[in-house]
């Protein structure tokens, strides 16, 4: 999917330096940086002695769609996975590196569309694209690296949970997963909130660092499901985690239209149509799972999930969904502390997103 404003002269019509020069003005910019684009390297400072750094990648088809993603959209995407990673260690970003590989029959305004992208998914923290690399492919591949300050604070690790802390979530749990479902049932024009919320998630960024200054024990970026992630925070700490699902009832609830669609889209409506009363409430055993699943296993909503001890005021937004426990017996015999939901085993097919095994 193209921008129809942008630029439709073909990546292989221009030259290296053409298109470096159409995105290099488009960058964001920010206080840390000291040297910027242009030279072997960018310059950024450190006040806190610290860097926080992270990696993430996106893929065509892998990642994302084109017919369904515009330059902009990817650009977003790419920069927030790698934004939410450093509020997740309570840091703030400071800079992005971005290497870049397009094939010459996308358009220039694709990749001008990805800068603009790029600079509004950082502005509201105040992060600088500061450098890069850009390479010719058959395929979109755009892998960034981010760097953060911790501003004096301790980094908040998975590890740190305790027995009797209070597991909380910050942000949408579910909705980019159910977005990705609509388009792939061809519904994405019946509800565009929660496609947007796959195409430009919006992490809540500075939650992290607030979490860190509230005492935070652990915290993870939810990327790859909820029941995934928090197993992550569960084998790094040593400890099992039990979630209430009755506290994901705003998103279930906010779910349940989008998963009867999808349940229901099996070429008995057009594409796109919602639909009825009647099948509603037949179908609402199998959308009531479906949206059970997205909010337990859907990825990239890239919210924070973080552990406090007891008692602890949470910082907006977090709620409390769970608590951690002792590893229970599922512990000992594999050596996975078990991840329940409402003290039972999750009703959900699988765990979370795993790029290999899908």
């Amino acid at each position: 999917m193209s921008d129809p404003n942008e630029n439709p002269t073909l990546v292989r019509e221009t030259s290296e330096e053409e298109l470096l020069a159409a995105i290099f003005p488009l960058l964001p910019t920010g206080e840390a940086t000291l040297v910027g684009p242009g030279d072997d390297s960018a310059v950024v400072s450190a006040p806190d002695g610290r860097f926080v750094v992270s990696t993430d990648v996106l893929v065509e088809r892998r990642h994302f769609r084109p017919e369904w993603s515009t330059g902009y959209d990817v650009g977003w995407r790419a920069a927030m996975q790698n934004l939410a990673d450093i509020a997740a260690m309570g840091a703030r970003p400071t800079s992005l590196v971005v290497s870049l590989v397009v094939p010459g029959h996308l358009p220039v305004g694709w990749v001008t569309g990805l800068a603009r992208g790029l600079a509004a998914a950082c502005a509201p923290s105040g992060a600088a694209v500061v450098g890069g690399d850009l390479s010719s492919g058959d395929d979109v591949v755009v892998a960034v690296t981010v760097h953060g300050d911790l501003g004096g604070r301790a980094p908040v690790l998975r590890s740190g949970a305790q027995v009797s802390d209070v597991v909380a979530h910050a942000g949408r749990r579910g909705w980019s997963a159910a977005g990705l479902a609509l388009l792939d049932h061809d519904l994405g024009d019946a509800d565009r909130e929660l496609v947007d919320a796959y195409l430009r998630p919006e992490p809540p960024l500075a939650a992290g660092p607030a979490a860190a200054e509230a005492g935070a024990t652990a915290m993870l970026d939810l990327s790859d499901g909820l029941l995934r992630d928090a197993g992550r925070v569960a084998r790094a700490s040593g400890v099992g985690i039990d979630l209430d699902l009755d506290s994901f009832a705003a998103d279930l609830d906010r779910l349940a239209r989008a998963a009867s669609a999808v349940s229901s889209a099996t070429g008995r409506r057009p594409a796109g149509e919602w639909p009825s009363a009647a099948e509603d409430v037949a179908g609402s055993g199998d959308r009531a799972a479906l949206a059970r699943d997205w909010v337990l296993t859907g990825g990239e909503d890239h919210g924070l999930l973080a552990t406090f001890p007891a008692g602890t005021v949470l910082p907006e937004p977090f709620r409390a969904v769970g608590r951690v426990v002792a590893a229970g017996p599922a512990a000992s015999h594999t050596g996975r502390p078990a991840v329940t939901v409402d003290g039972a085993a999750p009703r959900a097919h699988g765990v979370g997103w795993d790029h290999f095994r899908g």
